[in-house]
Parts: structure tokens; sequence; C-alpha cells
């Protein structure tokens, strides 16, 4: 059941994701581009997902134990900054403001065979391969450098 949610769950983002016109490069490049041909639409679809989920997530820090398909709640406790978290968010707003995408909207252009999704899918996912392969002894040793 719970797979089931989740494949519905990404199908109902995917089609969210098509319908917003994320999934085109050169519409969130537009929302990039204050001063040219800058593109407000994309700050309504981000205003539209915070108004969804926004009442969502009040409800569950209010009521519920435990979510419905799982033991727990995964929700992230970590409050530091540190130089991981700092290149990571660094490297993944240049891929985005690069190459106009992050990964829900390439994997959903990814049907359409652009060109730019044929370039960025694999790197995205060196990208993402390295994250998890990157040591945190690489990480500590550069921060204790600095």
């Amino acid at each position: 059941m719970k797979q089931l949610f989740a494949l519905l769950s990404g199908i109902l983002f995917g089609l969210g994701l098509i319908l917003s016109g994320m999934s085109d490069p050169a519409k969130v490049l537009n929302f990039l581009d204050v001063f040219g041909r800058w593109d407000p639409s994309l700050a309504l679809v981000m205003g539209g997902a915070i108004a969804v989920t926004a009442p969502g997530l009040a409800l569950l820090r209010r009521g519920r134990v435990r979510p419905w398909f799982d033991t727990t709640f995964r929700i992230p406790t970590r409050r530091d900054i540190d130089a991981r978290l700092l290149s990571g968010a660094t490297l993944f707003g240049v891929g985005w403001g690069l190459g106009g995408f992050c990964p829900g909207p390439a994997l959903t252009a990814l049907p359409m065979a652009a060109a730019g999704t044929l370039v960025f899918l694999p790197f995205m996912l060196g990208g993402m391969w390295l994250a998890r392969h990157v040591p945190d002894d690489l990480t500590r040793s550069a921060k204790g450098a600095a």
C-alpha cells in the first residue's frame, strides 16, 4: 500500500510540474532572468505549493503520532550549517540556474528527450552519486584546513 501511494503521489507531482510549466527549462530560466524576460508565474506556482502544504503540515504537527504508512515521521532535526550543506546548495543553485532544471522537472522532461535534459540528467545523477560517496572525512579535513 505504501508503494501505491508513493506512485500516486509521484504521478500527481509530475502532472503538477508539467501543468505548471516547470518541465520547460525556458520558463524556469525566464523566472531567474529578473532584468530580462522575467516570467513571474513560477512564483505563483511556489505560492500555490506553500498554500497547499502549510495546512497539511499544521495538521501533522498538531495531532498525528505516526504516519499512515510508516512507523515514525522522518522530519529532519539538524539545524547546523556546515561546508557540505553550503557546497551542495551552491551546486544545486548553479545547476538550476545554468540548466533550468532541478531533479523533479528534469525527470518529467526526460520523455521529451530535449538536448538540455539529456545533458543535464547524467550530470545530476553523477552529482547525487558523489554526494552519497564523498567521505565525511574529506569534508571535515577541508573544514579544518580553512
